[in-house]
């Protein structure tokens, strides 16, 4: 064995010990157990120390990236559900946004996160009550013709 080796072992074995009695000590065991939990904790920690990374998983969309545009809904390529709008829905069930879910997905900036049609529905309620509109000067009201004054003679 090499020097680092036994070192991160006896960091292994210490931290076992430390888990294994802050678990005995909260939790009523048999002595028969005692030497089970010892192991397993110390296998899942000797597991998790290993400097190997898994490898990352490719992402696979629920549905085709093409295929997740439609006019009436949006395909979510997380879990493939319909929706008309997508940002919320990313929020609250995955705290993503939709930047973060753009690019995890790869998809361009201008990917949308409602449906067409309904983007077009409110577009057009918008403009019928006006919104977007600069409101228009107020017209002054002509003051009113009256009797002028009468000039002074000097």
């Amino acid at each position: 064995m090499d020097n680092e080796t036994s070192t991160d072992r006896s960091e292994l074995l210490a931290l076992t010990a430390e888990i294994v009695s802050a678990y005995v000590g909260n939790n009523a065991l048999d002595t028969g157990t005692v030497p089970d939990v010892i192991g397993a904790v110390f296998a899942k920690l000797t597991e998790l120390s290993t400097d190997e990374k898994p490898l990352p998983e490719t992402l696979t969309p629920a549905v085709p990236i093409k295929r997740s545009v439609t006019d009436d809904y949006i395909v979510c390529l997380e879990d493939g559900k319909k929706l008309k709008m997508l940002k919320r829905h990313l929020m609250t069930a995955y705290g993503m946004t939709p930047e973060e879910y753009r690019a995890k997905w790869g998809l361009k900036p201008d990917y949308p996160m409602v449906a067409p049609t309904y983007a077009a529905k409110r577009q057009e309620l918008a403009k019928k009550i006006g919104l977007g509109r600069k409101p228009r000067a107020p017209q002054t009201a002509a003051a009113p013709k009256g009797r002028s004054r009468k000039k002074a003679v000097a």
